[in-house]
């Protein structure tokens, strides 16, 4: 089985998310359907970050150094690429 560590975006409330899950499609549907009680404030969100694992115990490891000071600095940075990406303009501060 794969695991995924992910990090959603709300453009609408300038959050980010960080989670990991096995299913990262129906998780993606979940967080946008607002069944997701900590994210249901701030939908809708994008998809802005991605990296698979083999093992569940990688995944929480990974989502727990991004929500370390060191992962946030990182966070910033993947979604200034992402903006660059989409073109909108829009900056992100640090």
């Amino acid at each position: 089985m794969e695991y995924f560590l992910y990090i959603l975006y709300s453009p609408k409330f300038v959050k980010t998310y960080v989670g990991q899950t096995d299913n990262l499609k129906q998780r993606l549907v979940l967080h946008n359907s607002g069944k997701v009680k900590s994210t249901k404030p701030y939908m809708p969100w994008v998809l802005i970050h991605s990296e698979s694992f083999t093992y569940r115990a990688e995944a929480i490891k990974r989502e727990a150094w991004f929500k370390s000071r060191a992962g946030r600095k990182m966070i910033t940075e993947i979604l200034k690429n992402f903006f660059e990406a989409e073109g909108n303009g829009l900056s992100v501060s640090s």
